[in-house]
C-alpha cells in the first residue's frame, strides 16, 4: 500500500529536515510515514508506505499515534493529505480527519479557441533571483493551507519547462510555474497578486504558456485547482 501525495521533493529528501517515521520489526522495514511542515502550523502527509503481507491499518494507527504526540507539541497545527485511493480514505476517516475540498483537474488540448489576450501585460521569463518577489506573491495570493515556502518554489522553478513572471512599475504581480512529462504539460503553480487582479493578467500567462507548449510540441496540458476556487475555474 503506497499514499504518495505530489511534491517538488522525493520521499529520501525529507529525512532527516522534517518529521518522517518508520515502523520496523527486527532488522526489516514494515512502513514509513512523512508528514513534513513546509510552512509553520501546516503538516502534509506526503508518504505513508506499507511493505506486503502485514496489516496497514494496524501500522497506520502506530505512526499516527506516534506522529499526534509530535503534533500536539504545535499548538494551531493543521494536517492534511490528498487521498487518491479508498483505502487511504478510509484511514484518515479512522483517525478523525474531516473533508474540506476536493481538487479537479482540468485539461486543456491544443486545437481549442483561445482569444488573444488584451495588450499591455509585460511578461517574462522567470529568474532565479526572483524568487522572494514570487513567494511575496504566492502568499498574499493563497490560504495558509495552499501557501508553498520560498523554497518548495525554488525547487519548482528548477523543475520547471516554462517559469514566467509579469512586471509592472511596482515590481511582480504575477507568476506561473509548468512542468513537462509523458502525458503533456502542467500549468503547477499561478498566482496574481490580490489587489491586480481582474486586469487580464492572468489570462495573459495562461494564453502565454499553452502558446510556449505548443511551439515545443505538447499539445494536452492540465491543471489542478480546489473545487471552491471559482475564480481559477473561470480562468
Amino acid at each position: 500500500h503506497l499514499h504518495r501525495d505530489l511534491d517538488w521533493q522525493a520521499p529520501v529528501d525529507w529525512i532527516g529536515g522534517s518529521p518522517f517515521l518508520v515502523a520496523e520489526e527486527g532488522v526489516g522495514m514494515l512502513a514509513a510515514l512523512a508528514y513534513p511542515m513546509d510552512l509553520p502550523g501546516v503538516a502534509w502527509i506526503r508518504l505513508f508506505a506499507v511493505v506486503d503481507h502485514v496489516s496497514y491499518e494496524s501500522l497506520w494507527d502506530q505512526l499516527w499515534s506516534e506522529a499526534r504526540g509530535y503534533l500536539s507539541a504545535k499548538s494551531g497545527c493543521i494536517v492534511a493529505a490528498n487521498p487518491l485511493a479508498s483505502w487511504m480514505l478510509e484511514l484518515l476517516d479512522h483517525s478523525g480527519f474531516t473533508h474540506s475540498n476536493d481538487v479537479i483537474i482540468l485539461k486543456w488540448a491544443s486545437g481549442m479557441r483561445m482569444p488573444e489576450p488584451q495588450p499591455g501585460v509585460r511578461i517574462r521569463t522567470m529568474r532565479m533571483d526572483d524568487i522572494p518577489e514570487v513567494h511575496q506573491v504566492d502568499s498574499l495570493s493563497f490560504q495558509p493551507l495552499w501557501q508553498n515556502s520560498a523554497l518548495s518554489l525554488e525547487l519548482a522553478y528548477q523543475q520547471a519547462a516554462v517559469a514566467t513572471v509579469v512586471e509592472d512599475d511596482s515590481g511582480i504581480v504575477g507568476y506561473q510555474i509548468s512542468t513537462t512529462s509523458h502525458m503533456g504539460g502542467h500549468i503547477a503553480r499561478l498566482a496574481v497578486s490580490p489587489s491586480k487582479q481582474g486586469r487580464n493578467i492572468g489570462y495573459a500567462m495562461v494564453y502565454d504558456v499553452l502558446r510556449q507548449f505548443e511551439r515545443r510540441m505538447v499539445f494536452r496540458v492540465t491543471v489542478n485547482t480546489q473545487r471552491d476556487n471559482i475564480v481559477s475555474q473561470n480562468l
